[in-house]
């Protein structure tokens, strides 16, 4: 037995795979075996894993949740796709954490941002120049259903406050702050600590800069609630925010969830 796009088929002894090909996928033009490229004359082996993909063509719905299964093991995709994750801030960290759960397969996504997409956001957030002028919320779902069109993405744009932050965030499993200024920071932390307690939080602090990448660590303050960054480097003149570094922090806080959702943390 083989597997071919993550489902069994019948071996054959002398198979090539543009045989396999014919039978299965005639209109495939790309050949993966065990995860390496290959030619169509290569011999196929019992239990080899097969992949033939029509160049440019989207997955199904059926067909990417295979290959998230595939990648993730199906305990672990299970609870990931029935998720919900808040982000509170779509910039330089909110932008690139959704996009990390986006590759998961995080079921449902709750953004929000009040800004539009402007040419200094471009330096590290993950919009694009075409986008400039565009709502962060809209740019955004657009640049995740270019990854996995089949998530459930709720955009808000609106300006958030210490007071609206529970009843907007209150159904998600995990809330993420990814706020520019410090006010803001301040006030989705207090409300993790108060009004959401027990909702599982991450958020940032101290990600500016181009310092030693070992010092943006994941730090545990109380039970399910996590800060990333070296709490020190704000942005200031002569020590901005650059892509690679607020892209550390923004990987930490995506790990963090996803931990999260899992048990695991």
């Amino acid at each position: 037995m083989i597997s071919v796009n993550e489902r069994p088929y019948q071996f054959k002894f002398g198979t090539t795979v543009s045989t396999l090909a014919k039978e299965v996928k005639p209109e495939a033009d790309i050949y993966i075996v065990n995860g390496f490229p290959v030619n169509g004359e290569a011999l196929l082996s019992d239990e080899d894993n097969c992949w033939l993909i029509r160049r440019g063509e989207m997955p199904a719905a059926e067909e990417m949740e295979r290959l998230l299964y595939a990648r993730h093991t199906p305990g672990v995709h299970d609870r990931i796709k029935s998720s919900s994750v808040g982000i509170m801030g779509l910039g330089g960290l909110g932008s690139v954490v959704a996009l990390a759960l986006a590759r998961i397969g995080v079921g449902h996504l709750l953004l929000v941002d009040f800004d539009l997409v402007d040419p200094s956001n471009l330096n590290r957030q993950n919009y694009f120049v075409d986008q400039v002028g565009m709502k962060k919320t809209e740019a955004l779902r657009i640049n995740l259903g270019r990854v996995n069109p089949y998530l459930k993405i709720e955009t808000l744009d609106v300006v958030l406050t210490e007071q609206s932050i529970p009843t907007v965030f209150a159904n998600v499993d995990v809330l993420v702050e990814c706020f520019d200024g410090a006010e803001m920071k301040a006030a989705a932390l207090r409300c993790a600590l108060t009004v959401l307690k027990g909702k599982p939080f991450v958020g940032a602090s101290g990600v500016a800069g181009y310092g030693d990448n070992n010092q943006i660590i994941t730090s545990r303050i109380r039970a399910g609630v996590y800060l990333v960054g070296d709490r020190e480097t704000a942005a200031r003149p002569g020590e901005g925010l650059m892509a690679p570094r607020v892209g550390i922090a923004a990987h930490h806080q995506a790990n963090q969830i996803l931990r999260l959702l899992l048990n695991e943390a």
